[in-house]
């Protein structure tokens, strides 16, 4: 199941931002939450905790259940490489994550719900599954009758896109051109952690 609570108390809790009004507010608490969270003497994690902890900041940097990270970490791990890049790349090349990535919603939440609310064409095809694997070459656009939706039009605006997606704000679509390397995704994350996790 995918997460549905509040934001600004997870994104304390696991030290990232997932949302603008989180990066607000933990510039103001930059602790953690609860009673103890001003407590300077924070417990030394252990190893277990220590990849657990990567392994939810990159689950939820992509908004997917436990049981598709767990499905995603075995498809990685029967390719050729390694498997911690695999597994970022297969996220990256989400839907919901490149359509967040491109500048069509201000976070992986909203991008989300644009997808499954058939706001998102894939050359030319609507497509309403978040998680759906984009190929490169492919072509994503949104609905000439979505492109007046006040979020996306804020978002788009001021977005800078990486270098994987050739993005013409114009015309509110975004070529996914190939898939990019490690360095090139702007996910907070120890891969190797996240490995050692599943790995265990």
């Amino acid at each position: 199941m995918n997460y549905t609570g509040p934001k600004v108390k997870l994104s304390r809790k696991l030290g990232l931002n997932l949302t603008s009004k989180a990066q607000k507010y933990t510039q103001r608490k930059p602790q953690p939450p609860g009673q103890h969270g001003r407590s300077k003497r924070r417990p030394r994690l252990s190893d277990y905790g220590r990849q657990l902890l990567e392994k939810q900041r990159l689950r939820f940097q992509y908004n997917v259940s436990e049981r598709q990270m767990a499905k995603y970490f075995d498809e990685a791990s029967r390719f050729t490489g390694n498997t911690g890049d695999i597994l970022l790349q297969i996220l990256e090349s989400r839907l919901d994550s490149l359509v967040y990535r491109a500048g069509f919603a201000p976070t992986i939440y909203a991008a989300r719900q644009l997808v499954s609310h058939g706001h998102i064409l894939v050359n030319g095809k609507r497509v309403n599954i978040p998680s759906y694997q984009v190929k490169p070459n492919s072509i994503v656009s949104l609905k000439e009758s979505s492109r007046n939706i006040p979020f996306v039009v804020e978002s788009i605006r001021s977005v800078q896109p990486p270098p994987y997606l050739d993005l013409i704000k114009a015309d509110f679509q975004f070529k996914y051109l190939y898939v990019p390397p490690k360095e090139e995704i702007p996910a907070q994350v120890e891969l190797h952690q996240v490995v050692e996790y599943y790995a265990r």
